[in-house]
C-alpha cells in the first residue's frame, strides 16, 4: 500500500512542474482542434445525411476532396505528435543543460505545432465555407 501513496505524491509533485501543464495545455488544445473539425467532418457524411441524422447544412463532398481532407487529417495527426515530442525532447535537453540541443528541440516544436495549427485551420476555413 506504501507503493500506491508513493506514486500519489510523485503525480503530486509533477503537477507542480510548469512542464507538465504545458504539455497537458498542447494535448487539450490539439484534442479540440480535432473536435471541431470532427464535428463538420460529421455533418458532411453521406450516411449520417441519408438517415437524416445529420443536418443539411453542408454539400456532398467529391471523392478527391474526401481523400484530401482524410490526408490532411492523418498530416494533422502526425503533425501533433511530433509537436509533442519535441517539447518531450526539449524538456530533456534542459534538465542536462544541452542549450544548443534544446533551442534546437523547440524551433523544431514551433514549426511543427505552426504546421499542425496550419493544416487544422485550413480544414476549418475550408469547412465554414462549405458548409452553410
Amino acid at each position: 500500500m506504501k507503493w500506491l501513496i508513493d506514486e500519489i505524491s510523485a503525480l503530486l509533485e509533477q503537477l507542480k512542474q510548469w512542464q507538465t501543464w504545458l504539455g497537458i495545455g498542447l494535448v487539450s488544445a490539439f484534442a479540440g482542434l480535432a473536435y471541431l473539425l470532427a464535428t463538420y467532418a460529421f455533418r458532411t457524411d453521406a450516411v449520417l445525411v441519408f438517415l437524416r441524422q445529420a443536418g443539411n447544412s453542408c454539400r456532398e463532398l467529391s471523392n478527391g476532396t474526401i481523400i484530401a481532407m482524410f490526408c490532411g487529417m492523418i498530416f494533422f495527426g502526425f503533425t501533433a505528435v511530433l509537436t509533442l515530442g519535441e517539447f518531450q525532447r526539449f524538456v530533456e535537453y534542459r534538465q542536462r543543460a544541452a542549450h544548443r540541443e534544446a533551442s534546437q528541440s523547440l524551433l523544431w516544436g514551433i514549426i511543427w505545432g505552426a504546421v499542425a495549427v496550419g493544416i487544422a485551420v485550413g480544414a476549418l476555413v475550408f469547412f465554414k465555407q462549405y458548409c452553410r
